[in-house]
């Protein structure tokens, strides 16, 4: 997986921690299991998805393009993981109903869900947010999550149990100007996170959410350099997080590591939030 190791869960860290962690990986022993990674074919999707499967599992890739999934979905074949991918909106109800179920037929079921996909909206004051893109950046950050959420119980229930794992954001837990639709849905995220946590932990599901800090993703790495610099200063470790920490922290959500792990938001956000 892009030159990551695998390592045994019980020997704790391995190594020291460099900008990036595609050095290594812990090896989590997902194999007999099926994760669906929604938004897996680029930045913290991607990356979760070869932690995922450096780990063992199967990987079942949803994103919006035909091409970009079947490219990902291949580039884990070649490395001897069982894998697909599907195209879809994964805010259309029976889109997401349809994968799920074609994810059971081509893997064997769902035990872990990583309900990643979103979109950042337009960068406007409430006060003058248009109608639209607000429903528009609600419907992929949030109602998919819903959806998605509550198709994948569904297939985990049938299979005794599994792992969702909901992509928030540290606007899961703050304000941010000009983010006001973004921040709303990803605030929804979290409290959905936790309800379902309560509901279905006697189905032997787990629930969690992730709230990613600013992550050195293209879009980022184009920013002009002063603008760069001061949302690097935000964070008390003075840099941006990578997709492979991001991806770290998912695949120990997704393990047995984390068995007594439910209705939780984990930040990680180098010390942003700590404030």
């Amino acid at each position: 997986m892009r030159g990551l190791h695998r390592h045994d869960a019980g020997q704790g860290r391995v190594g020291a921690l460099s900008n990036t962690l595609e050095d290594f990986v812990i090896d989590y022993r997902l194999q007999g299991r099926t994760a669906i990674v929604t938004g897996g074919v680029s930045g913290i999707g991607l990356a979760v998805a070869e932690y995922l499967a450096a780990s063992g599992a199967s990987i079942s890739v949803w994103d919006l393009k035909q091409d970009a999934v079947e490219q990902t979905a291949a580039q884990l074949r070649r490395r001897g993981i069982q894998a697909i991918g599907i195209a879809l909106d994964v805010s259309d109800a029976d889109a997401v109903e349809a994968a799920v179920q074609r994810t059971v037929e081509a893997l064997g079921g769902v035990h872990v869900a990583v309900n990643n996909a979103g979109i950042s909206g337009p960068a406007v004051s409430s006060g003058d947010h248009p109608l639209d893109a607000w429903k528009r950046v609600i419907d992929v950050n949030l109602t998919s999550v819903f959806l998605c959420q509550r198709a994948q119980i569904q297939a985990m229930r049938a299979a005794g149990g599994g792992s969702i794992i909901n992509m928030a954001s540290i606007l899961g837990q703050v304000g941010y100007q000009g983010s006001a639709a973004y921040t709303a849905a990803k605030h929804g995220v979290v409290g959905l996170t936790q309800t379902a946590a309560w509901e279905h932990a006697a189905d032997g599901i787990r629930v969690n959410a992730v709230g990613p800090g600013f992550i050195d993703t293209p879009l980022l790495q184009s920013m002009p350099a002063k603008a760069r610099a001061t949302l690097e200063s935000r964070h008390a470790l003075k840099r941006l997080g990578t997709a492979e920490e991001v991806a770290a922290l998912v695949a120990w959500l997704a393990s047995d590591a984390a068995s007594f792990a439910t209705g939780a938001y984990y930040p990680i956000d180098g010390g942003y939030l700590a404030v």
